[in-house]
């Protein structure tokens, strides 16, 4: 932790700011979609689900779930996105709210079960990526972090996950898939730092794969398939060298975060670019089975399974969106269940560098 602590304070004071945004209101559909035999998808999460880019400072439909989208909607051509990620969101104001609005429901988790009530059946999948804002908290103005807050952060954070996990679930049939994600290394960009960074980056490895295994715990004990991201960016191959223009030899996993995030960049951001939304998306669609893609439907096995091109323009501030319109019925619900300790990890690695970059709004500085 020391050795973390001495070398990505760039890296943390950059990803840590959160400034809260209020975007504006989701979009309506028409209400006949409710009943016009169309299936669901449902992506619910943080930055990385609402594709923020720090090169325009703005979310995007860069993201890998309007990827992941694409690339279902070629199994169901009637299959409508429904898109609830939002930029800054912890475990806890998911639960809660207070980042981002929804119209006729109180938080993120919230909007997400009115609309598997609405659509009750016809939910094929359930996608979620969240809990490294969750430590922001913890944060030092040296750009530290402090270890007493850490402990309770992730505690907390366990509570949290395993409630919107098990909530989910609960909301959803036999034909709903749900998966959600782990978390890639950003911490591997130290490398390029010089002896003392390489030695940072190799005592991050183990601390990310055992958070990620508690994560991955959380998720099979709620029912959520785990979307390997952390394997699918080579996070703890530190053995196969490549070739990386003007660095030279680095481990492939070291290539690999320089070329599918803006760690490596002058940004010094963690958040992933076009490329690692594309692998993300993919480490996705591995978890998803498409024989039930769309529920009471066939789905045609042979159809490729590569990502459909996504437009990558932007969308401003981030707006939450809904093909069908959010329910106006169905209550939360949430059985807590208890994560394990190990969750603890992830906070002293990788969820203290994600996604959580000042966001500037209008007449604020």
């Amino acid at each position: 932790m020391r050795i973390l602590q001495r070398f990505v304070p760039g890296l943390v004071v950059s990803a840590m700011a959160v400034l809260l945004s209020t975007p504006g209101p989701a979009t309506a559909a028409d209400e006949a979609t409710a009943g016009n035999g169309a299936t669901y998808y449902i992506s619910l999460g943080d930055s990385l689900a609402s594709g923020y880019q720090p090169d325009v400072d703005k979310d995007t439909r860069l993201a890998y779930t309007d990827r992941l989208y694409a690339q279902l909607k070629q199994r169901d051509p009637g299959l409508k996105h429904i898109r609830l990620g939002c930029t800054g969101e912890t475990t806890e104001s998911l639960i809660k709210g207070g980042t981002c609005r929804y119209p006729g429901a109180t938080s993120q988790l919230d909007a997400a079960l009115k609309a598997m009530a609405r659509h009750h059946g016809k939910v094929a999948y359930v996608t979620l990526s969240v809990g490294a804002n969750d430590i922001q908290a913890c944060v030092t103005p040296a750009g530290t972090l402090d270890g007493t807050c850490l402990s309770n952060a992730s505690r907390t954070m366990g509570r949290n996950l395993a409630r919107i996990t098990g909530a989910l679930h609960q909301a959803g049939t036999t034909n709903t898939q749900f998966s959600g994600s782990t978390y890639y290394n950003p911490f591997l960009a130290t490398w390029l730092l010089g002896d003392a960074g390489q030695k940072a980056a190799k005592e991050s490895a183990p601390l990310i794969k055992e958070g990620d295994k508690a994560i991955a715990q959380v998720y099979g004990a709620t029912g959520f398939k785990v979307a390997d991201v952390a394997g699918a960016f080579s996070s703890d191959d530190f053995g196969t060298l490549v070739d990386m223009p003007g660095v030279g030899k680095v481990p492939a996993n070291v290539a690999k975060i320089c070329q599918l995030t803006w760690a490596c960049t002058p940004k010094k951001d963690p958040h992933p670019n076009a490329d690692g939304h594309k692998v993300i998306a993919s480490a996705f669609a591995a978890t998803l089975s498409m024989k039930s893609a769309a529920p009471g439907r066939n789905a045609n096995p042979g159809a490729d399974a590569s990502p459909s091109p996504v437009p990558a323009s932007d969308t401003g501030a981030n707006r939450p969106t809904a093909n069908g319109d959010l329910a106006e019925t169905g209550a939360s619900s949430s059985t807590p269940l208890i994560a394990g300790a190990g969750l603890a990890v992830v906070v002293a690695g990788t969820a203290a560098v994600y996604f959580g970059r000042r966001r500037r709004t209008a007449g604020q500085s």
